[in-house]
């Protein structure tokens, strides 16, 4: 009973493993590698079957490399995951590329062979509105700007100047003597007249005083 189920094991993984080269072959020995280009910095390309042109539905192994134009720079090796966006044959990283001008390869090693590369540029991505340097606001209805003179200051020679300078000055010096000398000469009449009428009534008591 035993020696049956062991044979019956060995069977199935004999067979399992003849199946996978089967379905490989059906498809070809080698894969198809379109680099497309990049979204947002990221690597995208599209993988399919050399054969038939069929999308590629197991895992895929594959190394992304990418290199400056120039040769100062290099990215990766990063690997690839698939692109919902593009399915069900893209591809794309996780990582991103800086902005720049890069020569990017694909390797693919499972579930065969194939290889794509493109020269992709990465465009600067502008900031986003508002974050400029600030403008300097409008002034306020009113308020008085760098050499302009305030509305509230009025200008030397006009007739709101004039005005309080008018009704502070001091009464000229010619009115005020008359002034004291108007005042002198009514407060020596009356005390003229006051010493006259004392002298007539001092006579008519003597005048009283005589005749009595």
């Amino acid at each position: 009973m035993r020696i049956r189920i062991a044979f019956s094991a060995v069977l199935t993984a004999l067979g399992l493993m003849l199946l996978t080269p089967v379905a490989a072959h059906a498809h070809g020995d080698t894969v198809k590698v379109v680099v497309t280009g990049q979204r947002t910095g990221h690597v995208t390309a599209d993988i399919t079957w050399e054969n038939d042109g069929d999308a590629v539905d197991e895992a895929v192994a594959a190394t992304v490399n990418a290199v400056s134009v120039d040769g100062a720079r290099t990215m990766g090796p990063w690997r690839l995951v698939r692109d919902p966006a593009a399915a069900p044959a893209g591809w794309t990283t996780a990582e991103t590329l800086p902005p720049g001008s890069w020569k990017v390869s694909v390797d693919v090693g499972f579930p065969a062979l194939g290889h794509g590369d493109l020269e992709v540029a990465v465009p600067v991505v502008d900031p986003a509105p508002g974050t400029g340097a600030p403008t300097a606001s409008a002034p306020a209805p009113g308020t008085p700007t760098a050499g302009q003179p305030s509305a509230a200051a009025p200008s030397a020679g006009s007739p709101s100047a004039a005005a309080p300078a008018a009704s502070t000055a001091q009464v000229p010096a010619a009115e005020t003597k008359g002034y004291a000398v108007w005042w002198t000469t009514a407060g020596v009449a009356a005390t003229a007249l006051a010493g006259a009428a004392v002298g007539l009534l001092l006579r008519r008591r003597r005048m009283r005083r005589r005749l009595g």
